[in-house]
């Protein structure tokens, strides 16, 4: 088995070279074949120069590649396309991972039973939420921050990983298609979820996908990220997305809008009433992912007939 490594980097040389760095820093067995394809997703920055300061201090290790055009899921695609190896694995420029984070997440998929798996990301240990943010329970919001923690105890997921932690064998790509270039961030457009639409699609064709929670990456979160206006938006392009991936549900009374509308009204009195501060903002989110899926509804009526666009070309 050989596993490459795919990290799609845009505009972020600053924490680039620490997640290159690290997983550099990989301990694998010997005869572990493996590899990281760096796919520069057309940056402006000084990512080519800190790529290459990190390729001479690990010769041999790493493969460069431009994609000029511009989108996550096209630079997802790219790599997807030009690895080498047959388990893939994917890992972001803003993480640095643990040395044995590539080993155990791909062990399990030297075996026949297994599709996929997905790993524990946690937030630096010196990270500490806002007064308003909670990140688990009911108000819990840790997934915006990238939080993928279901424990110590290992087992089939029931939910797709986050695609800064997950690996999948090549073949499923070659099954199911790749990541949706109407999903994933460009610049100008956080609209997401490119990595759990492929993992729900993949699930909901009977594929299986393992939870390993020894395969730990940890997570920066940048202060512009901890203000309540990057979580508005991040929910209100939350909403577009929910709509571009599963389609609005259309209901005669309310001409197509969706029926989540309906419970708009209350959700907003307790967004007003609250005097918790995590819930009042948590209600306050729902509000503007409703405002999304309004906004992407209408878009789609405004254009032409045809459908959204479907998976990438792997």
């Amino acid at each position: 088995m050989k596993v490459t490594v795919i990290l799609c980097t845009y505009n972020r040389c600053e924490s680039l070279a620490k997640a290159l760095d690290s997983v550099a820093a990989s301990i694998v067995p010997e005869a572990f074949e493996w590899e990281v394809l760096v796919v520069d997703n057309n940056s402006s920055d000084q990512t080519r120069q800190v790529v290459d300061a990190v390729f001479r201090r690990h010769p041999g290790r790493f493969r460069y590649l431009f994609e000029p055009r511009q989108g996550k899921s096209q630079a997802l695609n790219t790599g997807v396309r030009e690895a080498s190896g047959d388990v893939l694995a994917f890992m972001d420029d803003d993480v640095t991972v643990e040395p044995a984070w590539l080993r155990n997440l791909t062990a399990v998929l030297e075996g026949g039973d297994w599709t996929g798996a997905g790993g524990r990301i946690l937030l630096e240990k010196s990270f500490s939420p806002p007064s308003w943010l909670s990140l688990n329970g009911t108000y819990g919001m840790g997934g915006i921050l990238a939080l993928f923690d279901l424990g110590d105890v290992a087992g089939e997921l029931d939910q797709p990983p986050f695609g800064t932690n997950m690996a999948f064998r090549r073949s499923v790509f070659e099954k199911y298609g790749g990541f949706r270039i109407d999903l994933g961030p460009r610049p100008g457009s956080e609209i997401r979820s490119e990595d759990t639409e492929f993992g729900r699609r993949v699930m909901s064709a009977g594929e299986r996908i393992w939870y390993a929670p020894s395969a730990v990456v940890h997570h920066a979160v940048p202060q512009g990220r901890l203000k309540k206006k990057y979580f508005l938006k991040w929910w209100f392009d939350h909403g577009r997305s929910a709509i571009r991936e599963g389609g609005a549900r259309p209901d005669a009374r309310r001409r197509g809008i969706p029926q989540t509308i309906a419970g708009a009204v209350p959700v907003a009195l307790r967004w007003l009433l609250a005097l918790n501060p995590q819930r009042r903002f948590y209600c306050k989110t729902r509000i503007w992912l409703v405002g999304g899926q309004i906004v992407e509804i209408y878009r789609q009526r405004q254009s032409s007939p045809a459908k959204p666009t479907n998976a990438g070309s792997a």
